[in-house]
């Protein structure tokens, strides 16, 4: 499949509707009918604003970015851009042209 990866930046502690942002993005793309995505966070970095971000072992969580990812032809991820755009959230994203598939044991190719 050629597509492209639909990446977003969220802080670890920012609530929509209710819920981690980054939680409402994977149940809102489920039920927008995406196939698929993942949320990792965020050991360190930087932002927009330029502040250097690190987890101690002593703070508490929720400074971190938390990265949303998903694998999507270009029409959903033109959908879901355009979904996202009336929920009147500020999200960063990246759209990088992917080519993605699944492998095959040598066995079944015998």
């Amino acid at each position: 499949m050629h597509g492209c990866f639909l990446k977003f930046y969220v802080a670890e502690n920012r609530i929509h509707h209710h819920k981690l942002t980054y939680e409402w993005l994977l149940e809102e793309a489920e039920a927008f009918g995406l196939h698929g995505g993942s949320a990792f966070r965020a050991l360190a970095g930087f932002g927009r604003h330029g502040r250097l971000h690190e987890e101690h072992f002593f703070e508490l969580a929720g400074d971190l970015a938390v990265e949303v990812g998903f694998v999507v032809t270009e029409d959903e991820a033109d959908r879901f851009l355009a979904h996202l755009a009336k929920e009147s959230l500020d999200l960063f994203y990246i759209r990088v042209p992917v080519e993605a598939g699944f492998t095959l044991s040598v066995t079944q190719h015998l």
